[in-house]
C-alpha cells in the first residue's frame, strides 16, 4: 500500500522559514518521483517542486524559485521542502505525491489513486 505522510507545516510570519517532510512507503522510492503541491482556499491545486533521481529538481512554478528547495534522503524514503522567505501568498495546504516522473508543470502522473498524502497546513501571516 502506497503511503505518504507530510509533516512540518505551521504558522509563520512573513519572511520566515519552514521545512516540510514527506515520508513515503509502499513502493520502491528510488524508482519514482516525489512532487510537492499546494492548494490555497478557493484556488486550484498548484504544482510547486518535484525531485527524482533521473530528473533532479524540477520547479513547477516560478513563484518559489530562489526561495524553496527540494531534497531527498533516499535512505529514509523522505523528501523535504525547504521554504525560505515565506510570503502570505504561500499560505496553502501542502501535499506530496508519488509520481511516475516529475515531467512538466500542469501534467502530472501519480503512481496510483493512493499516491497523495493527507496534506499539511502552511499559514504565513503578514
Amino acid at each position: 500500500e502506497v503511503q505518504l505522510v507530510e509533516s512540518g507545516g505551521g504558522l509563520v510570519q512573513a519572511g520566515g522559514s519552514l521545512n516540510l517532510s514527506c515520508a513515503a512507503s509502499g513502493f520502491t522510492f528510488d524508482d519514482y518521483a516525489i512532487g510537492w503541491f499546494r492548494q490555497a482556499p478557493g484556488k486550484e491545486r498548484e504544482g510547486v517542486l518535484c525531485i527524482s533521481s533521473s530528473e533532479g529538481s524540477v520547479y513547477y512554478t516560478n513563484s518559489v524559485k530562489g526561495r524553496f528547495t527540494i531534497s531527498s534522503d533516499n535512505a529514509k524514503n523522505t523528501v523535504f521542502l525547504q521554504m525560505n522567505s515565506l510570503k502570505p501568498e504561500d499560505t496553502a495546504v501542502y501535499y506530496c505525491a508519488a509520481l511516475v516522473v516529475c515531467g512538466y508543470s500542469g501534467t502530472y502522473y501519480p503512481i496510483g489513486n493512493d499516491a497523495w498524502g493527507q496534506g499539511t497546513q502552511v499559514t504565513v501571516s503578514s
